[in-house]
């Protein structure tokens, strides 16, 4: 299923969105797979994974930290992508920097990324400017690269990614990095309304919109689904994997059944909004 057709799926079900963000290998390339399990369980609509890199620079504290440890315990990207395929029943988008692209080949990754069922692609480092190669490799493969929309982005540039998006728009709700909030910007409604705005004018389809970046509550979500297509969740969950995670078997058993739960209240608000 294409990300348009997860979208789309939704809506017919007076839906929104749900995404939720893990950092592969922590902490721990196994661990990664039963955490997405356990969102999977909870209701995740779309299951998005970084491949950690060791400059993050869109990444707050919190993602950075989980980058780190993941490449100590020794993450790369083969590795990356066994982990990827090994996760069943939910789409998936991988979000990583360029610098990864580049050295494994355009094509190359593009190609592992379908084979391991990725059908989206963030690089938030990948100015809308300087993408048309790496678009035509997706355009080859059918997977989505999805740009970033900031609060700062101009109507011109808004405009371009506009007609180059596909999959869904990640918007970002603030200035700065990633990272918990304890209250959704204000930015929010404005931002989404300027590029309802500019999508009006073009012979298209809208494009989804989901928003992310300070995104940590259930309230956060309802809010954001009031005007959105759907909601990104990333340090919240990496946060509550570093305080919940142990050696012990119990330990682990505790943090996924909280890590389920947590899930289970973020998508439920996304259920009957308008």
């Amino acid at each position: 299923m294409t990300l348009e057709e997860k979208f789309k799926e939704l809506k017919e079900r007076n839906e929104k969105a749900f995404i939720g963000f893990i950092t592969a290998g922590h902490p721990s390339a196994e661990d990664t797979s039963e955490i997405a399990l356990a969102m999977i369980k909870g209701g995740v609509d779309i299951l998005e994974l970084g491949l950690p890199f060791s400059d993050p620079i869109a990444d707050g504290v919190t993602i950075q930290q989980a980058s780190e440890s993941s490449l100590r315990a020794g993450m790369n990207t083969d590795t990356y992508f066994d982990v990827a395929a090994g996760i069943k029943g939910v789409e998936k988008v991988c979000l990583t920097y360029y610098n990864l692209v580049l050295q494994r080949g355009l094509e190359q990754f593009v190609h592992d990324c379908e084979s391991a069922g990725i059908t989206g692609l963030i690089i938030p480092d990948l100015p809308v400017e300087e993408s048309k190669p790496l678009l035509k490799a997706c355009a080859r493969h059918e997977t989505d690269l999805v740009f970033i929309i900031a609060p700062t982005t101009t109507d011109k540039r808004m405009a371009k990614i506009l007609e180059l998006a596909s999959g869904f728009v990640y918007v970002v709700s603030l200035l700065g990095v990633t990272g918990e909030r304890a209250r959704l910007s204000d930015a929010v409604r404005p931002l989404i309304g300027r590029i309802k705005e500019l999508e009006l004018a073009r012979d298209r389809p809208q494009i989804p919109l989901a928003v992310g970046f300070g995104i940590s509550t259930p309230e956060h979500v309802r809010a954001v689904c009031e005007v959105a297509d759907g909601a990104i969740v990333g340090s919240a969950f990496i946060k509550m994997i570093e305080e919940r995670s142990g050696p012990e078997l119990e330990d682990r058993k505790a943090m996924l059944t909280e890590i389920e739960a947590f899930t289970k209240s973020l998508k439920r608000e996304t259920k009957n909004t308008r």
